[in-house]
Formats: structure tokens, C-alpha cells, sequence
């Protein structure tokens, strides 16, 4: 028998497992107003091209934990614009309803055509603005960092112990491999996937409602507003109106009394002011009477914008329990893959384990293989 070889092979530094945050910050919309949304033309750079059939709704978000101001606009299940506001950034003017702005993340020109120009004018201040807002956010940031950096620079840094991982031991053969389960591999990166697959949806998903239950409160509030001071102004017409009633039967009653007396009244020329002053007392009281009818047409509009807002509500609460159903699912997820991750590492030691021991057991053999050669020479 030929003297068995013990090798060593350096057994690579396996990835560290990345877990999935349990909780998902929101981002909270600061402002919301509906647009045309238009992208320039990557290959002239002059012309648009739509990226919306018809306006949707263009919203500012805030992420107070990162910091961020992010321009959003979701059309059906698609992100149309989705847009991080850097302090380089500048929304331009370019028409009375038309304005601009470039993205150089995106490589790309955005544009935005609004229906009047007090739509423009509040989307570009509010640009400005959540721009202030972002500079000043990066200016911390710096400072945070250089303090940061500072610290780290006096802290003791070892990493080596990380880097280094125990070797394992092959038998009678040059850098074989031990069991390595590349099917649990996949099955984590494609559970990874599937799991980030999932969050994005929900994502786009509560983005989507989140907007729209912005948009509807903006426009109950605004419809609130109105309600409130179309019932003053009923209330005031009324006792308008009742005024204009009294005088026009006032009027009516002297116009009787002087047909009635015949030529004891007044001329025919006071009859003709008095019939005229009748004709427009009741033309006004027409037009007062439409304008009711225009406001209690809107008060049914108001009643159906809450129940449209409602709707949304009950639709978002849906959905945050969709969400938490699909977090706990996740959190399930990441448990089973710790745990298969640690089952591997522990089977992994007790080959190793076994294959030292053997190694032991090979090495114990050939020295008695050579004893006893040494006695049958004897």
C-alpha cells in the first residue's frame, strides 16, 4: 500500500445572509395637483413624447427617515414619474401652463402641462420649496458624515477574524470540494426574489391609493369650503328673495289699485316703469332660483365625493392588511431561511468533523501498515 496524502484546501467566505426590514417606512404625500406628464425624446432631444394618455396626478412625497423628497406619479399599476429632488435641480416656465424640469439620474427631461396657470404657479413654488428643503437635508447629511468619519477614523479597526474562515480538510485527492448544497442556494436566491417581487407590488399598490386618498381629501376639503359659503349665501338670497317677493306683490297691488281707478291714477308712463321694475324683479328672482338649483346639484356632488373618498379609505385599510399579512409571511420566510442556513452550517461542521476524524483513523493505518512491514523484513 502507498503512504496515503493528507491535502488542505482554503474554503471560500460564503456571502453573509441579508435579511429583509420586518417594516416598511411610508412615505407621506406633501402635496398632490393633476398634469399632462411629457418626457423629451431621448433621440432629438427636442421634441415630447406623452407618457399619459390623459392628466394624472402628480404628487411631492417625504420620507422622514432617509431624508428624501421624491416626485411620484403612478399611472394605473405603472410608475410614470418617480424622481429623487436634488438641490441641482430647476423647474423652468416655459409656457403660461407648460413647465420643466431635467433628471439626470433618469438621463431624461420631464414636463408637465397643467390646465391653468395658478396650477403651474403652485407646483412651481412648491418645487422650489421641497428644493430648499433638500439642500438643507443634504448639509446635514455632510456634517453627519464628516462627524461620522472623524469617529471611525480613532476606532479600532480588525476585520480580519471576518474575513478568515476555517479551511477543510480533503482526502486522498488534489482541492476536492466538500458537500456543498447549491440547490439550497437557489432556492434562496430565488425565495429572495419572489419576496422582493412581492414588496414592490405593495408598494406601487399603496403608492397608488395613497395618492388618490390625497387628492380626494384635497378636493373634499375644497368642496367643504364651497358648501359652507354656498349655505351662507342661500340663506342670504332667501331673505333677498323674500324682500323681492314683498315688493314685487307690493307693486303688483298698486298696479291694480291704478287699473282700478282707471283715470282718477297715474299716467301711463308710471304704469310702464311700474310693469318694467315687475319684469325685473322677476327675471332676478329666475336667475336667484337657478343659482339655488346649481348649488343643491352640487351638494350632491359633494355627497358623492364622500362616498368616493370612503371607498378609497375602506380599499387602503385593505390593503395595509394586505401588507401586514404579506410582512408576516415574509418574517416566516426569513425564519426558515435562518434556520435552514444554520442547518447547513451545523451539518457542514460535522462532516468536517467526521473527515478529520478519518484522517486520524487513515494515519493510525499506515502506521501500522508500516510496523508491520518492518516485522515481516525482520
Amino acid at each position: 500500500m502507498e503512504a496515503a496524502t493528507l491535502s488542505c484546501v482554503e474554503k471560500k467566505p460564503q456571502p453573509p445572509f441579508k435579511m429583509f426590514p420586518h417594516h416598511r417606512e411610508r412615505e407621506q404625500p406633501i402635496f398632490s395637483s393633476r398634469a399632462h406628464v411629457f418626457q423629451i425624446d431621448p433621440a432629438t432631444k427636442r421634441n415630447w413624447i406623452p407618457a399619459s394618455k390623459h392628466a394624472v396626478t402628480v404628487s411631492f412625497f417625504y420620507d422622514a427617515n432617509r431624508n428624501v423628497y421624491r416626485i411620484i406619479s403612478v399611472g394605473g399599476t405603472k410608475a410614470i414619474i418617480n424622481c429623487s429632488v436634488t438641490p441641482s435641480m430647476t423647474f423652468t416656465k416655459t409656457s403660461q401652463k407648460f413647465g420643466q424640469w431635467a433628471d439626470s439620474r433618469a438621463n431624461t427631461v420631464y414636463g408637465l402641462g397643467f390646465a391653468t396657470e395658478q396650477q403651474l404657479h403652485q407646483f412651481s413654488e412648491k418645487f422650489k420649496e421641497v428644493k430648499d428643503a433638500a439642500r438643507l437635508a443634504r448639509e446635514k447629511s455632510q456634517d453627519k458624515e464628516l462627524s461620522n468619519t472623524a469617529l471611525s477614523i480613532a476606532a479600532p479597526q480588525d476585520l480580519s477574524d471576518e474575513l478568515q474562515s476555517p479551511p477543510v480538510m480533503c482526502v486522498n485527492g488534489p482541492e476536492d470540494k466538500l458537500f456543498r448544497s447549491q440547490s439550497a442556494d437557489i432556492t434562496l436566491s430565488s425565495e429572495k426574489e419572489r419576496i422582493k417581487k412581492m414588496l414592490s407590488e405593495g408598494s406601487i399598490c399603496e403608492m397608488n391609493l395613497d395618492t388618490e386618498l390625497f387628492t380626494l381629501q384635497d378636493s373634499n376639503t375644497k368642496l367643504v369650503a364651497a358648501l359652507h359659503e354656498a349655505n351662507a349665501n342661500v340663506e342670504q338670497w332667501k331673505k333677498q328673495l323674500a324682500a323681492y317677493q314683498e315688493e314685487t306683490d307690493r307693486l303688483r297691488e298698486q298696479l291694480a289699485e291704478i287699473e282700478a281707478h282707471g283715470g282718477h291714477g297715474p299716467s301711463d308712463l308710471l304704469k310702464d316703469e311700474l310693469t318694467q321694475s315687475l319684469e325685473e324683479l322677476e327675471a332676478l328672482l329666475k336667475a336667484k332660483d337657478e343659482e339655488i338649483h346649481i348649488l343643491q346639484n352640487k351638494k350632491v356632488e359633494y355627497h358623492d365625493m364622500e362616498h368616493d373618498r370612503d371607498e378609497a379609505i375602506h380599499r387602503l385599510r385593505e390593503t395595509e392588511m394586505r401588507n401586514a399579512e404579506m410582512e408576516r409571511r415574509i418574517q416566516n420566510t426569513e425564519q426558515t431561511l435562518s434556520n435552514s442556513l444554520e442547518e447547513r452550517d451545523r451539518m457542514e461542521s460535522e462532516i468536517q468533523r467526521a473527515i478529520e476524524i478519518l484522517d486520524i483513523k487513515i494515519f493510525d493505518l499506515n502506521d501500522l501498515r508500516q510496523s508491520l512491514v518492518k516485522l515481516i523484513d525482520k
